[in-house]
């Protein structure tokens, strides 16, 4: 049956309009996006087989072209749409701590970590640079790496702080393997990037491992 022969209460943009995106599952967002099904299933059905083959809403949209397009109900158009919704998130996410946001707690800096970092197919290196309030000046990519590691350079994240004129700074870097267990390295870099900084007064707040659960926090393990 057609999604415009469901009651009005049961259609999904009508529910998203009436009670807020966060009211829909998984599926039904993605029917949104569909638009429409293909013979014999509705948007929702095709959305929800979707999700299965592909093991979710996170694979399907880390689905390359080919594997998207393949899919019945899809093709470039859809794959090109769903890019820039993607898109048009991580640069809304971007800009939201480039406008001196204050940053408040441990948990919200790992959130919007995670979402820049979680998915990236290589090791990245990002830093945040604070002023004295804390308040964001710049997010950076400063380093790009390999599956395995990167090489980060220590003597470039300090002369970027100081011409940002930054007063403290967050690290963070992810693990491809999705494990966010923090390394021997990643220890001893923490250690030699506070002392280096600390001949600056610039204070390191924290280096986050990005990972598929929740990210892990140096400082709330007790420190490097």
């Amino acid at each position: 049956m057609a999604i415009s022969s469901w009651p009005a209460a049961e259609r999904p943009r009508e529910r998203l309009l009436a009670k807020g995106a966060a009211s829909l599952s998984d599926a039904e967002l993605l029917a949104i996006f569909l638009r429409t099904g293909i013979p014999g299933k509705s948007a929702v059905d095709l959305a929800r087989e979707l999700l299965a083959d592909f093991g979710g809403l996170r694979g399907l949209l880390l689905a390359s072209q080919q594997d998207f397009c393949a899919r019945p109900g899809l093709g470039p158009a859809k794959f090109a749409q769903l890019q820039a919704c993607l898109e048009m998130t991580s640069r809304h996410l971007a800009a939201h701590w480039e406008r001196g946001e204050v940053l408040e707690s441990p948990a919200q800096v790992s959130r919007y970590l995670q979402s820049l970092l979680r998915d990236r197919e290589r090791e990245v290196f990002y830093v945040l640079f604070l002023d004295q309030r804390h308040r964001v000046l710049r997010g950076e990519e400063l380093f790009q790496g390999t599956i395995h590691s990167t090489h980060v350079h220590l003597r470039e994240i300090a002369k970027r702080a100081l011409a940002l004129n930054a007063a403290a700074i967050i690290v963070a870097h992810n693990h491809p393997s999705g494990v966010a267990e923090p390394s021997v390295a990643d220890r001893a870099l923490t250690r030699q990037l506070e002392d280096v900084l600390g001949h600056l007064d610039i204070r390191l707040l924290d280096h986050f491992v990005i990972g598929d659960g929740v990210p892990v926090s140096l400082r709330e393990q007790g420190g490097w």
